[in-house]
């Protein structure tokens, strides 16, 4: 059995985690495993490499991916497709693993249907994919968020300001609602509730009279004023799944509050600070387990599924539904974060 493995996407710290549990319990089997180089791109143009126990060894605690990713869709082309088919029976694949979030998977399922044999492996800070209760990346990234808050408070109320922070989170604020919790922000806009800026600005008046004279406004980076104003991007390119790159609503923000309170205010956007470095212990667990259940998954002959945590069980879902809907906030846990609001 010889299996191909990818990861596609944003990179996510956990990633070598799952490459590494994969070629560990792979060889329980006696199985070889290939490494595919940038994700979707790789198999495109055909980068591959052997993973063995000794090349996987002391990656666990690393963050990125030791195969590199690139956001590569290569049904795009039908070109693409008749490649990335040619190298799987080329290299000799009986299955693939695609570690990545909606997009990959996407292709994955796509894949599936053509009768490779697929098994996916959900990745994304941005706890966004359906049929998983949590994605790896996810708690590494919101830990990152939280402190980066603590430190936030401390320069906030020596200065009587505000500090907007912006955290990644397209479609989901899964990151600006738990750090905001966890780090205690009197405000968090997320794009699951459109934000009347007028609102955020007399919660921030009405704290400076009770002599609260700082504010912490977390902030989704696909957040949304109520009347569905277009999304503040950096600029209007699209990546090869169609996503417009965001980022700077923070700023924004940031700007109408100091304009309308005349608090001064300060804005720090998080970026791809939240994807780096190594991976928290529940990320490295997390992902090792999907891992090691992604290659018995293969062994049973279990494909056009993702590996899946539900509760503290590692479980498998059709590829179908992992990817039929983004997962979005539980809104009965932001009216909890609401409580503290102000």
């Amino acid at each position: 059995m010889k299996i191909g493995i990818l990861t596609g996407g944003g990179d996510c710290p956990g990633e070598n985690a799952v490459i590494r549990a994969v070629v560990k319990k792979a060889d329980k089997y006696g199985y070889s495993v290939i490494g595919i180089k940038r994700g979707w791109l790789g198999l495109i143009n055909g980068e591959v490499e052997p993973l063995t126990n000794f090349s996987v060894s002391g990656i666990l605690p690393r963050g990125g991916t030791i195969l590199g990713t690139s956001r590569t869709n290569p049904f795009k082309k039908e070109e693409d497709v008749q490649k990335v088919m040619s190298n799987i029976k080329k290299f000799g694949f009986d299955a693939l693993i695609a570690i990545g979030g909606e997009d990959t998977l996407g292709v994955a399922k796509k894949l599936f249907d053509k009768g490779v044999n697929v098994v996916g492996v959900p990745k994304t800070i941005d706890n966004d994919l359906s049929a998983t209760d949590y994605t790896f990346g996810f708690d590494t990234a919101v830990s990152i968020a939280t402190e980066a808050i603590d430190r936030l408070h401390t320069t906030a109320e020596s200065h009587d300001r505000v500090m907007v922070i912006e955290v990644m989170g397209r479609h989901a604020g899964w990151i600006a609602t738990i750090a905001g919790i966890a780090g205690g922000a009197d405000c968090i806009l997320i794009p699951e509730k459109p934000f009347d800026i007028k609102e955020v600005c007399e919660l921030v008046n009405n704290r400076h009279k009770r002599g609260r004279r700082f504010s912490i406004i977390a902030v989704a980076e696909g957040a949304m004023p109520v009347k569905g104003t277009k999304l503040v991007a950096q600029d209007e390119s699209v990546d090869a799944f169609g996503h417009i790159r965001l980022g700077g609503v923070g700023n924004i923000i940031g700007k109408e509050i100091e304009k309308r309170t005349g608090f001064e205010t300060r804005v720090t956007i998080l970026g791809h600070i939240q994807r780096g470095g190594t991976p928290s212990a529940f990320d490295r667990v997390l992902a090792t387990r999907y891992g090691v259940a992604a290659v018995d998954l293969i062994k049973n002959n279990e494909f056009g599924k993702m590996v899946a945590l539900r509760g503290n069980k590692i479980v498998s879902a059709n590829l179908e539904d992992a990817i039929a809907k983004l997962k979005t906030v539980d809104l009965d846990l932001y009216n909890i974060a609401e409580i503290f609001f102000g």
